[in-house]
């Protein structure tokens, strides 16, 4: 942020947060570094008219890195006029970092390397496969994994599921190109060999089924053009993709044990200064 913008009270950033986060990547990138969207602001950028359907605001920022980015990124954030949560960022910066935008009061979380909730998974050596956010496959599974799945959560994967083609890698070499595709491949390398991803993602692809069945014909699966794909078919199409994919002799194992012992983790929340 320069002087002068400082001097007239400009914020340096950009109102709109996925512009700003738009931004911010552009600029990550000219300084070599991987950065890319998750959460609500992704699902808007990769399926832009179901999620201005739902007529919802996404305020804060969600970003994925690599470890080796860690410090990269902390220098263009704050020269950016960010403001990072210092005792946070030395708590937990080897996986999660926090910063504020104080003149918008808009939050940010940067996720280094994994994404932990439920259940979990690295991220770090695809983030380059996609651009702006995290790979499709990620992101879908960034969702299905929430085991007390609510409303957003099943509209923003039905979202990318109407918007994007299921394949059997990550679509196009060209990581901004449209034509990207939901890696199944992706999804299965963890479904077939932890039980526990599988049961939560299974139980979930159910639950979509049943929302399209039934409040699916409501207008919140209205979108301002066509949708691209099928959601009902997708859904179909990936549950059987799943089921057929052999599992492992480690997912057979915990297999026998089924339910009857804990298969996810409660997610914590951690407050900030």
């Amino acid at each position: 942020m320069s002087a002068d913008a400082t001097a007239r009270g400009d914020p340096g950033t950009l109102p709109d947060p996925l512009d700003e986060a738009l931004r911010l990547i552009a600029l990550a990138d000219g300084r070599g570094l991987l950065v890319r969207l998750m959460g609500g602001l992704a699902f808007r950028a990769q399926a832009p008219a179901w999620i201005a359907g739902q007529r919802r605001v996404d305020c804060d920022i969600d970003f994925a890195i690599r470890g080796r980015d860690r410090k990269g990124l902390t220098e263009l954030l704050t020269s950016s006029g960010y403001a990072a949560d210092k005792q946070y960022n030395a708590l937990f910066g080897q996986k999660q970092m926090y910063f504020v935008d104080p003149a918008r009061k808009r939050s940010m979380d940067v996720l280094v390397d994994r994404f932990e909730m439920c259940h979990r998974f690295e991220f770090g050596d695809r983030l380059g496969l996609t651009k702006p956010t995290l790979p499709l496959a990620e992101l879908l599974l960034s969702k299905l994994q929430v085991v007390k799945i609510n409303r957003k959560d099943v509209l923003d994967a039905l979202a990318l599921l109407a918007e994007h083609p299921l394949a059997s890698d990550d679509g196009s070499g060209d990581p901004s190109a449209a034509t990207a595709a939901i890696n199944t491949g992706r999804i299965t390398g963890l479904t077939s060999n932890d039980w526990g991803w599988w049961r939560t993602i299974t139980l979930n692809l159910d639950k979509l089924a049943a929302f399209l069945e039934s409040d699916g014909k409501a207008g919140e699966l209205d979108a301002d053009r066509p949708l691209r794909f099928d959601p009902a078919a997708q859904v179909a199409a990936l549950q059987a993709t799943i089921e057929a994919a052999p599992k492992s002799t480690r997912w057979k194992l915990r297999a026998r044990l089924g339910e009857r012992a804990a298969w996810y983790v409660e997610p914590e929340e951690v407050g900030h200064d």
